[in-house]
């Protein structure tokens, strides 16, 4: 079984289906194949954000999505 993503799993808390998240993450301006690399969590093996970084403004339209603050979506 292949391991979930932190968007995944915020996802599944609030019964949320990748089709419903791609639909909220387009509503707000992301690319549909932006939006699937974020439900990957393709974005968790980046190193270093900066605060005008295009990655980051994703990211916090994902966590708006969610309902989370952006740092629950950062990698540990």
């Amino acid at each position: 079984m292949e391991k979930k993503s932190r968007i995944q799993e915020l996802a599944e808390r609030v019964n949320m289906t990748y089709d419903e998240f791609i639909g909220e993450m387009r509503k707000r301006g992301c690319s549909e194949p932006t939006a699937s690399k974020i439900w990957r969590g393709e974005y968790e093996d980046f190193e270093d954000f900066k605060d005008n970084d295009v990655n980051l403004s994703n990211l916090r339209k994902a966590a708006a999505v969610l309902k989370v603050g952006t740092g629950i979506l950062l990698p540990k």
